[in-house]
């Protein structure tokens, strides 16, 4: 079956838009393929600094035949209205229509017309056109002698050419024939900028990335990050050395190399005087390179790993000098900021946090200080911290805030507060208790804070980033096993920042935020292998704000309802609710609330399941409270066996009305008692 090569060669793509870009070009044209009745066995997308490219395989060569029927006047219309519907139809006689029914309003007319599906080749020339012109970059621009037409094309940069072709790997491909702008759509493209900038003409996917690889152009992301990431390894451990790998920048460095060379430079020792964090944020920022770790001592070394585009000629000396002639300058900035610090204690610093505005209706950073002092006072033994350390510790957690560094680098705030901080006063870092008490009042102060000016996350919006704030308070909990009542320091702390600054009270703000930390909790929980419907049986209808209970309860259920006993107990729950749900209808919400009469029972199986409900109804809530979710889990396990003996040897609903509405009774209060755990209804089976 025919394949689809889509290529658009630009001047640049900024490496932050490329994985988006790449993600939008193949939604955009497969979906457009998929409505227009162009199914696709596979495609793929790719993104260099120059090229946006598509490779979409099994294609039909044309679209299928369809029908489409057009609703016509009732049977015995006037003849008038016959002509008119022939006419539209393209019908030539009333006989070529069939005839439908319709319960209400009788018989009438439906003209059935074949429509002929159109060749592949003159439906991609028609849709590419449309989908390339309005692609969705975060920015564009328009360029040459015609961009002061107003249908003039724009791009992220100029756009140079557009390789489109179609056809079997057993011909000869087609060009797809169609413009944007002046730019017609042929079958040639061009490799390295630098190392093979002649053209070449492409003819399918395979034959055009092995035509790229000649030209010096790594066409897939990930094999690029690989290379260089492998290489950025092999070189630091010729040196005795370790890479200290990041992600981000892997990514943001793939993006911008079409034909990655790994280089190592190096830098004066005395620069690593400097703190390590600052070290590396001053290279990763300024120079985008990866700096090296001494294993023996744990520090950073004076080296740096550098990712060029271009094998050059004299094995890329004269770039490792360039870079290593900036990486020296931006250090001796650093360490400048770096000494120049030290030379203000952190207290000293504490009298400019007035002029520093937090947020309008919040305050300055000064004040928000004072407030972090005192929650951090409130939380410290509930975490194990001594107080007076955690409020020192939050008095001082800000002040770095007008530093020299955290000025030039605000992503070390709070970390050169810690170096200065220690650098000041002789001693350790804060021990992890303190630190923790800190760090939760940080992210509750900003979440209360926001809940109380009414600025909360609306959609995808979140630009104070209160999501990440409370994903932060969730890991804190969890991570250390520290259980926490949330309810009574969002309320006494939210109130607080409201009487402060004169804010209008906010009705149920301690439940919304406990509701958000819920969400956050889910999203948490799902990464973690539990499934959304598991989490949502547990918290929808829950304001329990112990988030770390919440979270061993939704993984030890998770685990339940993987074995047997949990798989089945759901089903005959299931069995239960929809009979329940079934006769509440014809009785009435409310009419098997009552417990059961144990003297209508008459079935022996009646007896064990409800001394069975009898045991869990006492076992599970006292597990709960107790925070023992496995013993929890294995009092609702226990139900299993008269669950399933009943529903084989009951019939529910018995001629006799007393012995109907009892056995409803007992099904009712098997429902409670495992509601009592999870809303069992919405987990899927």
């Amino acid at each position: 079956m025919p394949d689809l090569l889509l290529e658009l060669f630009s001047e640049e793509i900024p490496a932050r838009m490329q994985a988006d870009a790449a993600k939008e070009l193949q939604a955009r044209v497969t979906g457009a393929l998929v409505d227009a009745g162009l199914t696709y066995e596979g495609a793929v997308a790719h993104v260099t600094p120059r090229r946006l490219a598509l490779h979409v395989s099994g294609l039909p060569v044309r679209q299928p035949d369809r029908s489409e029927e057009r609703k016509g006047p009732r049977v015995g219309a006037p003849e008038a209205a016959l002509a008119g519907f022939l006419k539209s139809a393209g019908l030539e006689s009333i006989a070529q229509a069939k005839i439908e029914t319709d319960p209400k309003k009788g018989e009438f007319y439906v003209a059935v017309t074949k429509v002929v599906g159109k060749p592949a080749l003159d439906v991609l020339a028609a849709l590419l056109p449309g989908l390339i012109k309005t692609f969705p970059w975060p920015k564009s621009m328009r360029w040459g002698a015609a961009s002061a037409l107003p249908d003039a094309p724009t791009w992220v940069r100029p756009l140079h050419s557009i390789v489109c072709t179609f056809g079997p790997e057993t011909s000869e491909p087609d060009i797809v024939p169609f413009n944007v702008g002046a730019i017609q759509s042929g079958n040639v493209s061009r490799g390295h900028r630098f190392m093979a900038p002649e053209t070449f003409s492409v003819r399918r996917y395979e034959d055009y990335t092995a035509s790229l690889t000649r030209a010096r152009v790594v066409l897939d992301a990930a094999r690029r990050r690989d290379i260089i990431l492998h290489d950025a390894r092999d070189l630091a451990f010729a040196q005795g050395l370790e890479l200290v790998e990041d992600e981000g920048l892997l990514h943001e460095v793939g993006g911008l190399v079409e034909w990655p060379v790994t280089l190592m430079g190096s830098f004066d020792a005395a620069f690593l005087a400097v703190p390590d964090e600052a070290i590396r944020a001053t290279i990763r920022a300024n120079q985008k390179c990866f700096v090296l770790r001494d294993p023996k001592t744990g520090r950073l070394a004076n080296r740096f790993i550098l990712v060029a585009n271009i094998i050059a000629s004299d094995g890329g000396k004269a770039i490792v000098a360039g870079n290593e002639r900036v990486v020296r300058a931006r250090l001796s900035d650093a360490k400048f900021f770096f000494e120049s610090d030290l030379k203000i204690p952190l207290h000293d610093r504490l009298l400019k946090l007035e002029t520093i505005i937090f947020q309008e209706k919040l305050g300055t950073q000064a004040a928000r200080v004072k407030r972090l002092v005192a929650l951090s006072q409130i939380l410290a033994p509930l975490v194990g911290a001594d107080p007076a350390k955690a409020a020192r510790a939050a008095l001082l957690a800000k002040a770095d805030l007008v530093s020299e560094m955290v000025g030039e680098f605000p992503e070390l705030q709070g970390i050169m507060g810690a170096r200065y901080g220690a650098a000041g006063a002789g001693d350790a870092v804060p021990v992890a208790p303190v630190s923790i008490a800190v760090a939760l009042a940080d992210k509750l102060d900003v979440l209360c804070g926001f809940w109380a000016i009414g600025e909360k996350p609306t959609g995808s919006k979140d630009p104070y980033a209160l999501r990440r704030a409370a994903l932060g308070v969730i890991r804190i909990l969890i991570e250390n096993r520290l259980s926490l009542k949330l309810h009574p320091l969002i309320k006494t702390h939210a109130d607080a920042i409201i009487a402060a600054r004169g804010l209008e009270a906010q009705a149920g703000l301690s439940d919304d935020l406990i509701g958000f930390f819920h969400d956050r909790l889910k999203v948490y929980l799902k990464e973690r292998g539990c499934p959304p419907d598991v989490a949502g049986a547990l918290f929808d209808a829950s304001n329990e704000d112990d988030l770390k209970l919440m979270a061993d309860l939704a993984q030890t259920l998770t685990a339940f309802l993987g074995t047997d006993d949990g798989r089945n107990l759901l089903a005959g729950y299931r069995r239960a609710a929809n009979i329940l749900k079934a006769e509440e209808k014809k009785d009435g919400p409310s009419a098997f609330d009552a417990l059961h009469a144990p003297s209508l029972r008459v079935e022996p199986e009646e007896d064990q399941l409800a001394a069975a409900i009898a045991r869990a109804r006492d076992a599970v809530p006292e597990a709960l409270k107790a925070g023992d979710y496995d013993a929890a889990m294995r009092a609702l396990a226990r139900l299993r066996p008269p669950v399933d003996a009943f529903f084989v040897a009951v019939t529910v609903n018995d001629a006799n009305p007393r012995v109907r509405i009892n056995r409803l009774q007992l099904l009712n209060e098997l429902r409670v008692v495992m509601n009592g755990v999870a809303h069992f209804s919405r987990i899927a089976g």
